[in-house]
C-alpha cells in the first residue's frame, strides 16, 4: 500500500499518497472543497474541458513511455462537444495514463500526481491551489527533517559502535609493539569487512566506481543501512572477542545484514513506521 498522509488545506482535508518515487494528492478530496457529495461529477466537468484534456496529454507524453497518443487524440478531437464525457477511469484505461489513479473502496477515489492535481486545485479556486502548495511544501519539509534526524541519529549510532569495535580490534587483533601505521592497516582491514558484509564492496572498490561522488560510502548510505552498520560494528566486536577467523566472522555478519535489511525494507515495517508517526 502507498503511503498516504494528510493535510488541511482551507478546513478541507485532503490526502496525499507517496508512490512510485512521487506524490499523488486526491483530486476526489479537493473537489468536495467545491461540492463535497459531488466530488465525482466535478472532476468529470473539469475532465470534459478541451484545455484539461490537452494538458493530461502533453504531461502523460512528457513522463509516460507506454501511453497512447493516438487514444489521446481521439479524446481531444470530442472534447468540448455537448455530447463529450470523460472519467479518471475511461481516460486511465485507454490511454494507459499514469499520471491519474482511479480505485473503488476504503482508501478508494481519485488521485493524481502533484502536477496534476495542482492543474486540477486552480480550476477549482486559484486561491485553493496556493493553500494546497503551500501546505503541501509544509508536508514535504516536515518529511526531509524526520528523515535527516533518523539518518544522523543513526550515523551517529554508528560512530559510537565504531568505538567499541575498533576497541576489539586493538585488544584481540593488533600484536603488542606495532607501528602505527601497521595498526592502521588493521582496522582498515576490518572495516572493509563491515562494508564487504553490508555494501558488497570495499571503501576503495566504492571510490573507484564513485570518481565524482563527494565523502565516503557510508556518507552516501541510507537510513536502513547506517542502522545494520552499527548492528554488525558491535555484533563484530563481540565475534572477535569469541575468536573466530576473519572469513567466518564476514560469513556470519553478510547473512544477518541481509536478513535485517530485508526487514527493514519489509512493506509491514514501512507500514508500522507510519502508524507510530
Amino acid at each position: 500500500m502507498a503511503k498516504r498522509n494528510t493535510i488541511e488545506v482551507q478546513g478541507t482535508v485532503v490526502t496525499v499518497q507517496h508512490r512510485s518515487d512521487d506524490d499523488y494528492i486526491s483530486l476526489t478530496d479537493i473537489a468536495k472543497h467545491k461540492e463535497p457529495d459531488r466530488s465525482d461529477i466535478v472532476i468529470q466537468n473539469w475532465m470534459r474541458n478541451r484545455n484539461t484534456v490537452e494538458f493530461l496529454g502533453i504531461w502523460e507524453q512528457l513522463n509516460n513511455p507506454v501511453f497512447k497518443p493516438i487514444e489521446f487524440e481521439g479524446f481531444k478531437n470530442r472534447a468540448g462537444l455537448n455530447s463529450f464525457v470523460l472519467t479518471p477511469r475511461q481516460w486511465i484505461d485507454a490511454t494507459n495514463a499514469i499520471g491519474m489513479v482511479s480505485r473503488s473502496g476504503r482508501y478508494g477515489g481519485t488521485f493524481a500526481h502533484k502536477d496534476i492535481a495542482f492543474e486540477f486545485a486552480s480550476w477549482i479556486s486559484v486561491e485553493f491551489k496556493l493553500y494546497l502548495i503551500k501546505e503541501f511544501q509544509r508536508l514535504k519539509d516536515d518529511e526531509n527533517r524526520r528523515l535527516s534526524l533518523a539518518w544522523n541519529l543513526n550515523r551517529t549510532l554508528s560512530k559510537l559502535n565504531y568505538r567499541i569495535h575498533t576497541d576489539a580490534i586493538k585488544l584481540h587483533l593488533i600484536p603488542d609493539e606495532v607501528t602505527a601505521a601497521q595498526a592502521a592497516v588493521t582496522y582498515a582491514n576490518e572495516a572493509d569487512l563491515l562494508n564487504v558484509a553490508l555494501f558488497g564492496e570495499t571503501a576503495r572498490e566504492w571510490r573507484d566506481g564513485n570518481p565524482q561522488a563527494e565523502g565516503n560510502m557510508r556518507d552516501h548510505a541510507t537510513v536502513e543501512q547506517l542502522l545494520v552498520l552499527a548492528n554488525i560494528e558491535s555484533m563484530n566486536a563481540e565475534l572477535i572477542h569469541m575468536g573466530l577467523t576473519q572469513g567466518e566472522r564476514l560469513r556470519r555478519l553478510n547473512e544477518i545484514a541481509i536478513r535485517q535489511m530485508r526487514v527493514l525494507t519489509s512493506t509491514n515495517v514501512t507500514k508500522k513506521l507510519k502508524q507510530d508517526r
